[in-house]
């Protein structure tokens, strides 16, 4: 359903370009104290996707929280894409949603066929993910944002992390990359409505599928890519993991347009707090195009997942993931886990 507002010219950031930097947020955590309850299996001091708390050895809650203002102007598509971004949280760490309850924030003055929208496509993903809407909060305010809390459950034998994977372990990457900076060339009318359904398309796409393929395989470590785009999070799954990470510039799968407005200097501002907290310990090789090192510092919103899988299996899972995923063809072999030798944990070099 199109409605009259243009929900994207109420906010200054859009989606997941909207997130406080990793840097900043480990320096607003420092020195909080700490209840060291060995059921809290994942806490804010792992830098995961998700919390999770074991209630017994064979169960576990993962609960998460994410929203953002409007990334896309149609509430309806907003709203889907609010929540299939913050059920990704629940799939980056092998678990099952049941439960969201939604956060919301409006203009008094929004119509309120628009905030119904936003809350039917919210409902739709939900539902999509086999979960229940169970309530939620909202408030008013002068910029709208929405998004979900999210419950899911797991056997902790089951759990994926973002801090366990291993030397030698293959890096598969579910989407394509460079939706900050579409959505940004969208916002400045510099896309088209060709443009708009494709990237769209690709961040109402639900990450269950994906995490449903991957389970009978051996998958070490996992992560979404979202607000900290490519580079940010693969140096977040080195350093947890002690490793180090070489990512493979021509594997990656650009959305079309893309790498021509980073040229041109179409860049989300999350660009610059991505490169910022990241580019310390992230090596480019020289050869790499200055686009497509900015576009891998992109904030992705409701990006893929990144799988850290055994060698052995990464042939049979890149074959399950292409095959079962038509809707968004992109799942790239991006590169590969390799020992830390000091140094810059994540390089980024030409070729694949």
């Amino acid at each position: 359903m199109e409605t009259e507002v243009k929900l994207t010219k109420l906010a200054e950031c859009a989606g997941c370009g909207a997130k406080v930097g990793a840097g900043e947020l480990a320096q607003l955590f420092e020195g909080f104290p700490q209840t060291r309850d060995p059921n809290l299996l994942v806490g804010f001091d792992h830098a995961d996707d998700a919390a999770v708390y074991r209630l017994r050895d064979d169960l576990a809650i993962v609960q998460t929280l994410d929203f953002f203002p409007p990334i896309a102007d149609d509430p309806f598509t907003f709203g889907q894409i609010a929540a299939a971004n913050a059920l990704s949280d629940i799939y980056a760490m092998g678990a099952t949603p049941i439960t969201a309850l939604n956060i919301m924030a409006v203009p008094e003055d929004m119509p309120k066929d628009a905030v119904r929208e936003i809350l039917r496509g919210g409902a739709l993903k939900v539902a999509e993910a086999g979960a229940s809407v169970a309530g939620g909060h909202s408030i008013y305010d002068d910029e709208p944002k929405y998004g979900l809390s999210v419950t899911g459950v797991i056997d902790p034998a089951e759990l994926l992390r973002n801090d366990t994977a291993r030397v030698g372990d293959v890096l598969l990457y579910t989407k394509p990359v460079g939706i900050g900076v579409l959505t940004t060339a969208l916002k400045g009318e510099l896309a088209g409505e060709d443009e708009r359904a494709l990237v769209e398309g690709v961040m109402v796409t639900l990450n269950r599928t994906a995490a449903e393929i991957a389970r009978p395989y051996r998958v070490h470590a996992c992560t979404d890519i979202t607000g900290f785009a490519v580079l940010g999070h693969a140096l977040e799954l080195a350093q947890g993991s002690d490793a180090a990470i070489v990512l493979h510039a021509d594997a990656f799968e650009f959305l079309p347009g893309v790498l021509d407005f980073a040229a041109m200097g179409i860049l989300p501002a999350g660009v610059y707090r991505n490169r910022r907290f990241a580019e310390a310990e992230v090596d480019i090789d020289a050869d790499v195009p200055l686009a497509v090192a900015d576009v891998l510092f992109d904030p992705q919103t409701s990006g893929g997942l990144l799988f850290a899988v055994d060698a052995a299996d990464a042939d049979a899972l890149e074959r399950a993931l292409a095959a079962a995923t038509p809707a968004v063809p992109a799942v790239q072999r991006i590169g590969e886990v390799r020992p830390y030798e000091g140094a810059a944990r994540v390089r980024v070099r030409r070729g694949r």
